[in-house]
């Protein structure tokens, strides 16, 4: 069997997740919709999603086109015989991976925005049951399109230019720059209009989350889509591919994965655990299944489990049969079961880090308890707490990391350190299934609530949310835990690329290089941050204006202008998504060209970036999920209930954690692996 029929057989995997997507689809179709009302609010939700995608699209296109020429021309100047050198095809599988996380992410959100009225329907038709298939369908699409396309584009890369590594680097590249435009464009204008509906709505007028009364209420139901379903899912597609091209960089640069056996095993091995991780993905989406009145997490775990189960299992099958049994790296002897053992260090490092973001975002534990009980004596207190919570929640990841790193690396190297990655993301089909599968359920219930569904419609899809709201945050904490791993992969070929054999410490050029990465995840949050605050002000101001100049608005016979709320948020983002996108390009490339900085101070930032970045991100994106569920604990009845004077804090706690878990957090870990393979790529520079 030739290296080609594996990666075909990796490529059907992708091609099984597409027509398990189409199947889905169509199932979701078959569902009715509801009655005219809920059709017209979601109709509005769909079309503002999609104007936003569309534009955002079209600032894409000029970005891809732009890098892309360079990319080609450095090629032209830099190439050499090396097969990881740069190209002008290094520009071709750019334009590839950027439009397959494209097409991923647009074909997610048009099922979302059906799925989301079908999912209010559902419940109010057919119970908890139909209501959660509907939802886990629609974002089971999602999951399935980012992993189904993230294999088919890179095995037709790798087709069309066998033995060109760092041509294949060009497909990470465009998957990280599309991911990082989604991750911050959508996470400021999802935030934006959540932070304006809360604050002038909850806050404020005292009516309730997606009261059609609100003027910002379609565009924070569209920002769900935006940030949570595209944005989620361009993060987890980039980290599943760039996990992949790391590994296929680093096993080819082992003669003797090379020579002995299947020729070539060290490139087949990562696409096909990704492709058995996938294919279990798929069968594990079959169970998910909940009866009335019972808790629709546990299913979602069922499914998790049942694919993860498979996954181990495909992954033990492919290192025993396709990696030879002993083989050298450098100095040492590693086993093809060393190989296996890294692969299940990063899976399993994945469920503790889901496990510990569980544990400091989800009410059910003492530190979401702890915050909403602060709010009993104000807003500072609720901040102080969720702060605190939020930098105590960065020590078990560290060392899960710490753990699953040390591991890999004693049983089979820095290619162990890449497999542990690819075998952390192998799942990602079921990982963004689950995940995407909150913002629909989220959907669901403001168009129960705007439509005036009973109030039983309702209790469903805040089951469903609630469970949602939890996934959610367990799925940055998994992104970002990937993102650690996957960088430090990237990292390691980049060394190997550069012919850096260490990093001394030292070294002048290595300290400012350290200190320049360390700040630049702070950098990076401060502008992203800003943005949403800026953008928030000018919601806050249109929400208030409309609810003093509209007639009759708060008595439900004046029509907001939902419109104009849906444009502050969309061109917010739009604008402001820029600047921290080229920050994430262009330093890298500035330090590593500088004479007396170069590749040292280049390695320094780099690894400045993972370390600060990492622990940023976790910070960032527990202290907010903590500060949503306080918030939600408390409109249960707890501590008051809502309107309550602890309700009111946990509001502003909440909005606070808005920009942390949605928009800064989370777009971290896109910086810290963009910025890797952007000096990867352009490595014969340096």
């Amino acid at each position: 069997m030739g290296n080609y029929a594996f990666y075909i057989a990796a490529g059907f995997a992708g091609v099984l997740a597409l027509l398990f997507a189409a199947l889905l689809v169509k199932r979701i179709n078959g569902v009715e919709p509801g009655n005219s009302k809920m059709q017209e609010i979601a109709a509005a939700i769909h079309e503002g999603a999609m104007a936003f995608l569309g534009r955002q699209y079209k600032v894409l296109i000029v970005f891809v086109i732009v890098l892309g020429a360079i990319i080609a021309l450095v090629g032209h100047f830099a190439q050499s015989d090396r097969p990881d050198s740069l190209k002008p095809a290094t520009a071709v599988a750019f334009v590839i991976g950027a439009f397959c996380s494209v097409l991923a992410g647009n074909i997610g959100m048009r099922v979302a925005t059906k799925a989301n009225v079908r999912t209010a329907n559902s419940a109010r038709t057919g119970g908890l049951n139909k209501a959660l298939s509907v939802a886990f369908s629609g974002g089971s699409v999602m999951g399935m399109s980012v992993v189904g396309l993230g294999l088919v584009g890179l095995v037709v890369v790798i087709l069309l230019f066998p033995g060109e590594y760092g041509v294949i680097n060009g497909y990470a590249l465009g998957a990280s720059s599309v991911a990082l435009f989604g991750r911050v464009g959508g996470g400021i204008y999802t935030k934006a209009a959540d932070v304006g509906a809360d604050l002038v709505g909850k806050v404020e007028a005292r009516i309730p989350e997606d009261d059609p009364r609100n003027p910002a209420v379609i565009a924070d139901n569209v920002g769900d889509n935006v940030g949570d379903v595209a944005g989620m899912g361009s993060d987890l597609f980039e980290s599943f591919v760039g996990s992949i091209v790391a590994a296929l960089i680093l096993g080819a640069a082992i003669p003797a994965l090379n020579n002995q056996g299947i020729t070539g095993a060290g490139l087949i091995a990562p696409l096909l655990v990704a492709g058995i991780g996938t294919v279990a993905s798929v069968i594990g989406g079959l169970f998910v299944k909940v009866k009335e009145g019972s808790n629709p997490a546990k299913a979602l775990n069922i499914g998790e489990g049942i694919a993860t189960v498979l996954a181990i299992v495909g992954a033990f099958a492919v290192c025993y049969f396709i990696i030879p049994q002993t083989f050298t790296a450098g100095d040492k002897t590693f086993t093809n079961m060393g190989v296996f053992l890294a692969s299940i260090a990063g899976l399993v490092a994945g469920f503790f880090i889901g496990k510990v973001t569980e544990y400091y975002t989800s009410a059910d534990y003492a530190p979401v308890k702890e915050i909403a009980q602060s709010c009993e004596t104000g807003a500072a207190t609720n901040i102080i707490n969720g702060v605190a919570t939020g930098m105590a929640s960065t020590a078990i990841p560290i060392v899960i990391i710490i753990a699953a790193i040390l591991v890999a690396f004693h049983f089979s190297g820095l290619y162990g350190i890449a497999m542990a990655a690819v075998g952390m993301l192998c799942t990602t089909g079921m990982v963004v299934a689950v995940d995407a599968y909150g913002p629909i359920s989220d959907n669901a219930g403001g168009i129960a609530q705007m439509s005036g569904l009973d109030k039983s419609v309702r209790e469903i899809t805040d089951k469903l949310d609630s469970v949602g709201n939890t996934t959610a945050a367990i799925g940055k904490g998994f992104a970002i835990g990937s993102a650690a791993l996957t960088a430090l992969s990237l990292f390691s070929a980049f060394s190997q690329s550069v012919g850096l054999a260490a990093i001394d410490i030292l070294r002048p050029k290595v300290v400012a290089g350290l200190f320049i990465g360390g700040m630049l995840p702070f950098l990076f949050s401060s502008m992203t941050m800003k943005a949403v605050g800026r953008a928030a002000g000018k919601m806050i101001k249109e929400v208030r204006r409309q609810f003093t100049m509209i007639p009759g608005i708060m008595e439900g016979t004046g029509r907001p202008e939902y419109s104009k709320c849906v444009d502050i948020s969309a061109k917010a983002a739009l604008k402001e998504m820029i600047a921290p996108s080229l920050l994430a390009i262009v330093v890298p490339v500035v330090v590593g060209v500088i004479p007396f900085l170069g590749k040292e101070a280049l390695g320094g930032l780099l690894a400045g970036t993972l370390v600060t970045g990492f622990l940023l991100a976790i910070m960032m994106s527990n202290a907010g999920g903590a500060w949503d569920n306080a918030k939600k604990y408390i409109e249960e009845g707890n501590h008051g209930g809502k309107g309550s004077l602890a309700h009111s804090a946990a509001v502003n706690g909440d909005t606070v954690g808005d920009p942390f878990k949605d928009t800064a957090g989370p777009s971290i870990n896109i910086l810290i692996k963009l910025m890797t393979i952007i000096a990867l790529v352009f490595a014969p520079l340096f």
